[in-house]
């Protein structure tokens, strides 16, 4: 069947952090919300249809996923990114965010160092400090307008005894994908220094054409015990409310080390819900997300020409996947929290301020093209009319 991407769902009034909390968020109610990474699509009909079919029974006790869950989600792993995995390798996590605060940590001491890759989700910095660990950063370079890693600077912190490294792949907020070449290099690395490896690949199924995602420890039989992936259906079909993620954990000591230490926190298994939709989604949402990809794509490409034609003096980063694309605002000479001030205030659009993502993330900010080519359209004009304003 074809999906209406272009079609505008109203989300007020639906407890949705990204509608209705703009005057907590943002401090006014008058901002387009083109932020928190969430999609103002519909999800796919299987997993509409399967969820209201689980309601009608009326009953919704403890739970917890039965062969189908697994067997839909090691499909799923083997048909979109050539990756085998074993049932027992998979952990449940309510979120990734979770489950990367668990690893740090059931995987490190307090004082540890770990590695992360700035400018990156936010969320890493706080697994880290939060948890008593020392963040070390490696700033991502920027070569030929791409985003790229910095190896020689990556094996010095790696020989001063990092423990831990959380990569994100693919990379948010700067959208690459990163290549198997670049995946060896950096995994020869953290099997030379012993370093752990935690893949974030929440954004891992959403992928532009000309681009193919890499699951970290499907690299070599020795990566894989030295790393754990986190993957979820959240992003991929807009699940994010239903809380139901997995880690795949080859490492039986890692696993058992995670598990022991998500147990005390009192969280087991997966809502009823989450159960249920992450395996029609898996099973049969492939369609809906293939759909999905080139209507981004399309996204993009107005994005890009539209900033090339009419505002010049903003650079878009092209994203090889995710829906997030990351602008650079340098050229208007503000200051990071100025230029967060100007897109509420004055273009009246929500977008995440760069520096919000550590060092190299000042002067940008994120912006969700998951929402209809109306509204996209809309914040263009927003920013367009407020910077006309500032000649």
């Amino acid at each position: 069947m074809n999906y209406d991407f272009d079609r505008i769902i109203d989300r007020r009034q639906t407890c949705s952090v990204k509608w209705d909390f703009n005057q907590q968020i943002f401090g006014c109610e008058d901002v387009l919300p083109l932020w928190v990474a969430d999609m103002d699509f519909e999800a796919p009909e299987a997993v509409v249809e399967a969820l209201v079919d689980r309601a009608k029974h009326g009953i919704f006790g403890y739970s917890n996923g039965m062969d189908g869950y697994y067997e839909a989600l090691i499909a799923w792993l083997r048909d979109r990114h050539s990756w085998e995995i074993r049932r027992d390798w998979i952990s449940f996590s309510p979120g990734v965010v979770f489950a990367l605060n668990e690893l740090v940590r059931s995987l490190t001491k307090p004082e540890d160092k770990i590695l992360i890759q700035s400018p990156v989700y936010p969320p890493f910095y706080k697994a880290i400090k939060n948890n008593g660990r020392e963040v070390v950063n490696s700033q991502l370079r920027v070569a030929h307008g791409r985003y790229v890693m910095d190896f020689e600077d990556l094996e010095e912190k790696f020989s001063s005894g990092v423990k831990m490294m959380i990569l994100c792949n693919p990379h948010n907020p700067v959208g690459r994908v990163w290549e198997r070449e670049e995946l060896n290099r950096l995994g020869r690395l953290c099997l030379d220094h012993k370093v752990i490896v935690i893949s974030d690949e929440i954004h891992g199924d959403l992928i532009y054409e000309g681009y193919h995602h890499i699951p970290f420890a499907s690299l070599s039989p020795e990566l894989a015990l030295q790393s754990i992936v986190c993957t979820a259906p959240s992003k991929t079909f807009n699940l994010a409310g239903l809380q139901t993620s997995n880690l795949i954990i080859p490492n039986a000591e890692y696993r058992q080390a995670y598990e022991a230490s998500r147990d005390l926190t009192g969280i087991h298994n997966p809502n009823v819900f989450g159960i249920t939709a992450l395996e029609a989604a898996y099973r049969e949402g492939g369609d809906w997300l293939n759909q999905l990809m080139h209507y981004l794509k399309e996204s993009v490409e107005f994005l890009k020409t539209s900033f090339a034609q009419e505002l010049p003096q903003i650079k878009m980063i092209q994203p090889e996947g995710t829906y997030l694309v990351w602008l650079d605002f340098r050229e208007l000479k503000m200051e990071p929290r100025e230029l967060q001030n100007f897109l509420v205030h004055k273009a009246g659009v929500g977008l995440n301020p760069g520096f919000h993502f550590g060092p190299g993330g000042e002067g940008f900010a994120r912006l969700n093209i998951g929402c209809s080519r109306s509204v996209l359209e809309e914040g263009f004009e927003r920013i367009r009319a407020a910077i006309g304003e500032l000649a």
